[in-house]
């Protein structure tokens, strides 16, 4: 088991739970962010700052049992397909019998944007976010 974090993304609340979860119970923490990204981790993966690559690096990484970190809805879709676990920085776990609904809700927002309308995105991340994230990455890592 590992815990991979989609760092493009990540903030930083959730990060430095994963990291300091990971050594805690000796379980490796790959971070994958591209190169605009610094990120502090022994196990870090740099790549190009092209769209997806990042997701895509991430997914290749990923094996049944890990933990990974994302929010993308797209990869979480993918992870959950390969046996992994997989939390949004929100501290909310993907399930399969949930994903599709995120799917269409992302793509309904995708097409109101690029229709020229606007939605609404993150909130300021708050205090009982960082709680929740870490007391549901506790919980993943214990089962």
């Amino acid at each position: 088991m590992k815990i991979l974090v989609d760092a493009d993304g990540c903030p930083k609340g959730a990060l430095q739970a994963c990291l300091k979860e990971g050594k805690k119970r000796q379980i490796e923490v790959w971070t994958v962010a591209n190169y605009h990204h610094r990120i502090e981790s022994d196990h870090h993966v740099t790549v190009d700052g092209g769209s997806q690559e990042a997701d895509m690096k991430v997914m290749n990484l990923a094996e049944p049992g890990d933990v990974v970190v994302t929010q993308d809805w797209g990869l979480a879709a993918l992870i959950l397909g390969k046996g992994a676990r997989c939390l949004h920085p929100s501290g909310k776990e993907y399930r399969h019998e949930t994903i599709d609904f995120l799917l269409e809700e992302r793509e309904m927002k995708a097409k109101i944007r690029r229709s020229g309308g606007r939605t609404k995105g993150p909130g300021k991340r708050t205090d009982a976010e960082n709680r929740q994230f870490c007391e549901m990455l506790v919980k993943l890592l214990d089962e």
